[in-house]
Parts: structure tokens; C-alpha cells; sequence
């Protein structure tokens, strides 16, 4: 029997940067869960700043809207897992990253309802007090600045590990954003966090969006 060929060091070098190249040409992003984030986050800040600004309420809580979005959501990274020839360490760490983003945030929508149910009568006797002079204590404006906290992780965490910089320096000003808004109103904290949104989610998940959709142009072509 013929003795089996060994690879030479350059031949195993060239080997592996092909299969590097293939990893990388199967990696599919069409976008979509940018873009429904930002849009769904973008939409309840403004129209709960709406809602405060021009004195009106909604027939329903328009933050369920954040919590419905984790189910399309669910079946976008199922679709575009599938699209992928090849499963890179950097696709299994992001779907960790984006799976453990979802449950927190039915964490802490959970953990923010629990908290007002208990305290919020404590709240309004202690502004009573204090009185209509005096700067009062909404526990809501303090919650959003956990939520600005929270959704700057997953996305500097993927724009750092795809190199994808719209989406880090995004992740950045939200953080930036999270600490003004410590300092600011409700008001200006719900134009803070559709700012973020925009700047984190909706234009780089746009930008993706078109980067997707020309790459399928030139596969026809």
C-alpha cells in the first residue's frame, strides 16, 4: 500500500487559510434583528415620551411590544443559523450573547414591575411630602437608565467580535447615554434611549440590510 502524502508547511498553512476564507464567506447577517430592534424600542420610547408629553395613555402598555419582538426574533436567528454553511466559534459566542440579552430583558422588565408594584406607594407619599417645589423621586427614570445599561452590552460585544464599528460605537453612545440620562428626566431619558436605539440597532442593522441585499445581487449576476 502506498504510503499516504504528508502535507508540507506551506501546504497546511494554505489548507487551513482556505478554510478560514470559507468560514468567513458563509457568514450571513441579513440584518433584520437590528432593524426590528431598533424600530420596536425606537417606537415605544418616543410614544411613551408622547404619552407624557401631550397628556394622553395608550389603551395598552406599548412596552409589550419589546417583549413580543423576542419571538420573531427567535425564529430570525433559527432562519439565519440555517443560512450558515459553517458554524464559527465567533456565530456560536453571538447567539449566546443575543439569547442571554433576551431573558434579561424579560428579567428586568419583571424585576422593574415587581419593584413599582411594592414601592410605589412609598414613592408617591414620599413626593407628597417633599412637595410640587421640590425635584421628586421616579423610580421609572432610574429604570431606564438600567435598560441603557443593558442594551449597550450585547451590541459593543458583537460589533468588537464582528469588527463591525456602526454597531460598537453605537453600543459606546448608549452607554454614554446611560449616564446622562442618571442626571436627566423621564422625558429626556426616553428621547436618550430611541436615540440609542437608532444609533446602536436601526441604521447599522439598515447598513447591514444593504450589505445583504447586494451581496445576493451579485450571486444572480
Amino acid at each position: 500500500m502506498a504510503e499516504e502524502k504528508q502535507l508540507t508547511e506551506k501546504e497546511s498553512l494554505q489548507l487551513i487559510q482556505q478554510m478560514i476564507n470559507k468560514a468567513k464567506g458563509s457568514y450571513h447577517d441579513t440584518g433584520i434583528g437590528p432593524i426590528l430592534w431598533g424600530s420596536v424600542i425606537t417606537f415605544c420610547s418616543l410614544a411613551t415620551f408622547a404619552e407624557i408629553q401631550f397628556n394622553f395613555e395608550l389603551p395598552f402598555d406599548v412596552w409589550l411590544l419589546s417583549l413580543v419582538a423576542i419571538i420573531p426574533q427567535v425564529f430570525i436567528s433559527i432562519r439565519e443559523g440555517r443560512m450558515r454553511k459553517v458554524l464559527k466559534y465567533e456565530d456560536v459566542a453571538l447567539g449566546y450573547i443575543w439569547t442571554c440579552f433576551g431573558i434579561s430583558i424579560f428579567l428586568l422588565i419583571n424585576i422593574n414591575a415587581s419593584i413599582i408594584a411594592h414601592l410605589d406607594p412609598i414613592f408617591t407619599d414620599y413626593n407628597k411630602l417633599k412637595g410640587p417645589h421640590e425635584i421628586t423621586f421616579d423610580y421609572n427614570s432610574y429604570s431606564t437608565s438600567l435598560f441603557l445599561l443593558l442594551y449597550g452590552m450585547p451590541s459593543i460585544l458583537t460589533g468588537a467580535l464582528t469588527k463591525f464599528k456602526p454597531m460598537l460605537y453605537g453600543g459606546i453612545l448608549c452607554w454614554v447615554c446611560c449616564i446622562i440620562s442618571v442626571y436627566a428626566n423621564i422625558k429626556t431619558d426616553l428621547l436618550l434611549m430611541a436615540f440609542s436605539a437608532t444609533a446602536m440597532w436601526l441604521i447599522p442593522g439598515i447598513i447591514l440590510r444593504r450589505r445583504y441585499l447586494n451581496k445576493l445581487e451579485c450571486s444572480k449576476n
